[in-house]
């Protein structure tokens, strides 16, 4: 009997495959342009470089009690220009923020003194006259519809001068009374001014605090709700609006988150002298913003982080001490600000460009 064989039908071999084609919409960019494309990465970088120039230049800062005490420069800096981050993202900025360091502390000082009582209540009033004033930029930006240039250089104006002349009325001078006699300092100053031990180096609690606030800051601004609404009103804030996000809400609260940054400085500068003059301030807030920009957040709203501008505030408390150590002209630290400001000003411009372009 033959058995019939039965050809094998014929199998297809699959072509090898080819290359993967790729377009410019998703390309994966090398991890360093990337990096280099973060605000707070170049920010980082600058900084680096600021602080390996003057350990060259200026050998007293390699001494621990000398970075001790440009710490504490960054930290006066950075604890206001965390909140002025954070209300840049949000879309504005406020020219008053300086100034109103001064403000609270006239009050606490001056409320505590003519009052003669303890001086957590001069502490209580200021924060609440801090935040009012805060509010009062919020309310009128929104209500009115002004660029916060104006309402903000409104608010300076008037608190520089009421700064001066209100001190000048209760006190008779330019300058408030010595309250360290008075019940209570001593704890306020604990909280606001005191110092601890690292190794043999005493290291100012403002250090501590700004470290503290930049965690918070970024917790909120990555993990919250409320994060989530500074960068939609800070981007577009009819838009916003449109998905129910509370943009007067937003704004005002930001506004008032200022007002408390420039409260707890105002404290420390109170506590760590017992003392106020009136005229200081003017010209602050210019480095509060500077700080920001320099850590990338745009003056248009929308982008940044808390992150940046501790680097910011760093590379200035950097310039400011690394000065001195070298013994230069400290006058040079304005022209080394405006530097550092267009600088940063033009690597954000880049960085929103490809953003955009991509």
């Amino acid at each position: 009997m033959s058995v019939t064989q039965q050809a094998e039908p014929a199998v297809d071999t699959p072509p090898a495959p080819g290359p993967k084609e790729t377009d410019g919409r998703t390309a994966q960019r090398p991890l360093a342009v990337r990096l280099l494309a973060r605000p707070e990465v170049g920010v980082f970088l600058g900084a680096v470089a600021v602080f390996v120039f003057f350990l060259v230049a200026a050998p007293p800062v390699r001494d621990g009690s000398s970075m001790a005490n440009i710490l504490y420069q960054s930290s006066t800096i950075g604890i206001v220009a965390l909140p002025v981050a954070l209300l840049m993202i949000g879309g504005e900025f406020d020219l008053s923020s300086g100034v109103a360091v001064i403000t609270s502390a006239l009050t606490a000082a001056m409320l505590s003194y003519q009052l003669t009582t303890n001086v957590w209540v001069g502490v209580i009033a200021a924060l609440l006259v801090s935040l009012g004033i805060g509010f009062f930029n919020g309310w009128l930006l929104v209500r009115t519809g002004l660029p916060s240039f104006l309402v903000t250089l409104g608010t300076f104006l008037i608190l520089q001068g009421a700064n001066l002349a209100v001190t000048k009325l209760v006190t008779g001078n330019v300058a408030t009374d010595g309250i360290s006699d008075m019940d209570g300092f001593d704890q306020a100053k604990a909280l606001f001014s005191s110092t601890f031990d690292v190794g043999d180096v005493e290291v100012k609690i403002t250090v501590v605090w700004w470290l503290a606030f930049a965690a918070l800051a970024t917790w909120v601004l990555l993990r919250t709700k409320y994060g989530n609404w500074i960068f939609a009103v800070g981007g577009n804030k009819d838009s916003a609006r449109a998905v129910g996000v509370p943009v007067t809400f937003t704004k005002i609260s930001l506004f008032m988150l200022v007002g408390f940054g420039a409260w707890f400085v105002g404290m420390h500068q109170l506590f760590s002298f017992s003392t106020v003059q009136s005229g200081e301030g003017v010209g602050q807030e210019l480095i509060y913003i500077a700080a920001a920009v320099i850590g990338g957040c745009l003056l248009t709203g929308g982008s940044g982080s808390a992150i940046g501008p501790v680097f910011g505030a760093f590379m200035f408390g950097m310039v400011q001490q690394g000065i001195v150590y070298a013994g230069w002209n400290p006058d040079w630290f304005m022209a080394f600000l405006g530097v550092m400001l267009l600088g940063a000003t033009l690597v954000n411009l880049w960085v929103r460009n490809a953003a955009t372009r991509r």
